[in-house]
């Protein structure tokens, strides 16, 4: 399997490393992409340097070739997910405003009918910001905030990380041993 992961300037860089984690851990061949911001970003929250977040993956695209092999059609991904995914990015997706590498290679999946799915991070949401995820879901982009589950009784930050990765993976069918399902309330009752 082969997915391309892109990283905006959005707050939520270390969910970001989770999800890549976690698709390495599952042998998914991983396509990175990060936005200018989203270097920034990596080093502020995770205290990681870019070029350990490249050692971590098995391709990396400079967000400014708009000639690599995922900005074309022809080379099969199984899907793209941008987490974070930051407002802008979010934008020139909706308007196919492929100006960089991570718009262009959404582009493609779009237009291939391949998974896209996008991780939003702001808040407050703007009618414009949800006009625009909601434009998108109806292509058949699948949108996942990154809101923690309480029902698992996580501990630490890292166990929401763990959670919500868990759940981007599974929309590529892909079942990480970390996954917990919902087993009803009939132990607690």
């Amino acid at each position: 399997m082969k997915i391309i992961v892109a990283i905006t300037g959005a707050t939520g860089a270390p969910l970001a490393i989770k999800v890549i984690k976690q698709l390495k851990e599952l042998n998914v061949t991983i396509h990175l992409i990060v936005s200018k911001w989203g270097k920034t970003t990596i080093q502020h929250e995770c205290d990681m340097s870019y070029q350990t977040l490249c050692d971590m993956v098995d391709i990396v695209h400079s967000v400014n070739d708009q000639s690599a092999l995922i900005a074309s059609g022809s080379f099969k991904t199984d899907g793209m997910i941008i987490v974070p995914c930051s407002m802008k990015t979010l934008a020139a997706i909706r308007c196919g405003f492929a100006d960089n590498l991570i718009s262009r290679a959404a582009d493609v999946i779009l237009k291939e009918r391949r998974k896209l799915i996008i991780v939003p991070r702001e808040t407050p949401l703007s009618t414009i910001h949800l006009d625009n995820l909601f434009y998108l879901s109806k292509l058949g982009v699948t949108i996942i905030p990154p809101n923690p589950a309480f029902y698992h009784h996580p501990q630490t930050i890292d166990d929401i990380l763990t959670d919500i990765a868990v759940r981007i993976l599974a929309q590529f069918d892909l079942n990480h041993p970390s996954a917990k399902s919902w087993q009803g309330l009939h132990d607690h009752q």
